[in-house]
C-alpha cells in the first residue's frame, strides 16, 4: 500500500490518519470490520418487527466520515436505514461504478448455532456469525478498502457511489427500492455496480480455479394461496375442506418437476466447467451434471428451471372446527424470459379451486459477461491467484441489483472469496453456522482493491 497522502473525498480534504502512521492497511482491519458489523443485530422478518438497520446504517456512516467522506443516512421507515455516500474518482467525466450490499439478515436461532450468531466470534480460522456471507464479509470488504485508499490518498479512476442498504432479505421494498424511487439522483452517472453472491471460487483441480461471477439472477413471486371452503362442525362429514383442497394442490406444487430451459448465462457457465473439467456438460441429465458440482451443486442446480417451493401453511383455530379457508405462501422464482410460461405452470398446477396473489414480485435480470469491468475483475483475481478463471453464472435468489436495474444500472455479484474446497458455501446462505474464512476476507481486500485501480 502507499504511504500516506492527501485525498479530495466528496469534496472534503482528508489528511494522513494514525491508522496510516501505523501503517494500518485495509487486509489489517477487514476482520475486525466484519466481526463488528455481525455484532449488530440486524434480523429482517419481514414485517419491521426486527430491530431493523439503523444502528449498523449509523456505525458504517460514522466509518466513512473518519475518512473524509460525507455520508448520508435515508430512514425509509422508523429503523430501517440505509446509508450511502460518493467518492470523488480522477476522472468525473467517467461513468460511475455503484458498490452495494446490504445490512440487514435473515433471523438466527442461537441455540442451533456453534457459536453465537451474532457474536461475530473467530474460530477454526473463520469470522463466524449471521451475515457473515450474506453479506457483512462484502459490507467489510468494501469499507476496508475505500478507508486504507482514502487514508493512504489514493483516489479511484472514476466515481465511486457507496451504498449499504436496508431491507434486501424481504425484497429491498425499504432499502434499495426506496432510494431508486425517491432518490435517484443518488446514483446520477452511474452505469455499472457490483454486490454480493459472485466472486466466490470453485477448486476444479490443482490447475484450475474457477471465480463464478453473477451475470444473472431469478426472477421472484412470492405467493398466498388461498382456497375457500365450507366452515362447519369437525364431526360432520365435509366434501368442501378448505384445507383438504389447499393441501393436496400445495402437495403437487411442492413435486412437481419443472422443465429444464437452459439460458445464455447457464450455458456460458456449464461450457466453462466443460472446458476445465475435460469434459462435456449435458443440462438435460441434471443428476450427472450436478454430481460434477460439488459444494455449488445447491446454487446450480437451481437455476436449471423455474422453481416453487412452499413455504407456509395456516388454517383453522379449533380442532372441532372446519376452516372457512386455508392459506399457503410459495417461494416462487423464474428464469429469464420464462415468468409467463412459470405462471401458467403454477395456474394449471394449483387448479381453479386455488386463488394465487403476489405478496412480492420482482423481474429476472440478465446481462452479458463482456468489457471492461469484466476485464477487470479476471485481471484482479488472476494477479491474486495465478490460476483463477472468471466464469459467469446464475443466482437463483435475488439482490438489490433488481432495484438498480430500473436506473439502467448493469449489475454484477463480485465480492471475492477464495474458499476452501470443503466448505460447503452455498449451505453458509441463510444456513445455520455461517462462516467465512479470515483468508478470505483478506484476499478479498486485495482482490477488491486491484480491481477499483483496474475499473
Amino acid at each position: 500500500m502507499r504511504g500516506p497522502a492527501a485525498v479530495t473525498a466528496g469534496g472534503t480534504s482528508v489528511s494522513a490518519t494514525d491508522d496510516t502512521a501505523r501503517g494500518v492497511t485495509g487486509e489489517d482491519e477487514v476482520v475486525d470490520l466484519c466481526r463488528e458489523l455481525i455484532r449488530f443485530d440486524t434480523s429482517n422478518y419481514g414485517d419491521h418487527s426486527g430491530p431493523g438497520e439503523r444502528k449498523a446504517a449509523e456505525w458504517v456512516a460514522g466509518k466513512l466520515a473518519e475518512v473524509g467522506l460525507e455520508p448520508k443516512i435515508f430512514e425509509s421507515h422508523p429503523g430501517r436505514a440505509s446509508t450511502v455516500a460518493r467518492i470523488e474518482g480522477e476522472d468525473p467525466s467517467r461513468p460511475a461504478l455503484l458498490i452495494h450490499g446490504h445490512l440487514d439478515v435473515v433471523p438466527a436461532n442461537a441455540t442451533d448455532w456453534t457459536h453465537d450468531p451474532f457474536s461475530g466470534e473467530i474460530a477454526d480460522g473463520c469470522v463466524w456469525g449471521r451475515g457473515a456471507v450474506d453479506m457483512k464479509d462484502m459490507d467489510a470488504m468494501t469499507l476496508a478498502v475505500v478507508r486504507d485508499r482514502l487514508r493512504s490518498g489514493r483516489r479511484p479512476p472514476r466515481d465511486i457511489v457507496l451504498a449499504f442498504l436496508a431491507d434486501e432479505e424481504a425484497g429491498g421494498t425499504y432499502g434499495a427500492r426506496h432510494l431508486v424511487d425517491h432518490h435517484p439522483d443518488l446514483f446520477e452517472g452511474v452505469t455499472e455496480a457490483i454486490s454480493e453472491v459472485g466472486g466466490f471460487s470453485f477448486t476444479v483441480n490443482e490447475r484450475r480455479r474457477l471465480y463464478l461471477i453473477q451475470t444473472a439472477e431469478k426472477g421472484m413471486h412470492w405467493m398466498k394461496l388461498t382456497v375457500a371452503g365450507t366452515a362447519g362442525h369437525g364431526s360432520m362429514i365435509h366434501r368442501d375442506n378448505a384445507i383438504t383442497e389447499l393441501s393436496e394442490a400445495v402437495a403437487r406444487l411442492g413435486r412437481h418437476t419443472f422443465p429444464v430451459r437452459v439460458t445464455k448465462t447457464t450455458r456460458a457457465f456449464l461450457d466453462e466447467l466443460g472446458d476445465a473439467l475435460g469434459t462435456e456438460l449435458d443440462p438435460e441429465d441434471m443428476e450427472s451434471t450436478l454430481a460434477r458440482l460439488g459444494g455449488i451443486a445447491k446454487l446450480i442446480g437451481a437455476t436449471l428451471s423455474n422453481t416453487a417451493n412452499p413455504t407456509q401453511l395456516g388454517a383453522g383455530y379449533k380442532v372441532n372446527v372446519i376452516p372457512g379457508e386455508a392459506t399457503a405462501h410459495v417461494d416462487g422464482r423464474f428464469l429469464p424470459g420464462y415468468e409467463e410460461e412459470f405462471l401458467a405452470d403454477l395456474d394449471r398446477i394449483l387448479g381453479p379451486k386455488v386463488r394465487r396473489e403476489d405478496v412480492h414480485s420482482d423481474k429476472a435480470v440478465e446481462t452479458s459477461f463482456d468489457g471492461g469491468l469484466v476485464e477487470a475483475m479476471q485481471a484482479a483475481l488472476l494477479a491474486e491467484d495465478p490460476i483463477a478463471k472468471a466464469v459467469p453464472y446464475m443466482l437463483s435468489g435475488g439482490t438489490d441489483a433488481k432495484s438498480f436495474d430500473d436506473l439502467g444500472i448493469r449489475g454484477f455479484g463480485f465480492a471475492p472469496l477464495k474458499l476452501p474446497p470443503e466448505l460447503d458455501f452455498a449451505g453458509m446462505f441463510h444456513g445455520v453456522d455461517e462462516r467465512v474464512p479470515v483468508d478470505g476476507l483478506r484476499f478479498g481486500v486485495r482482490v477488491l482493491d486491484r480491481f477499483i485501480d483496474a475499473s
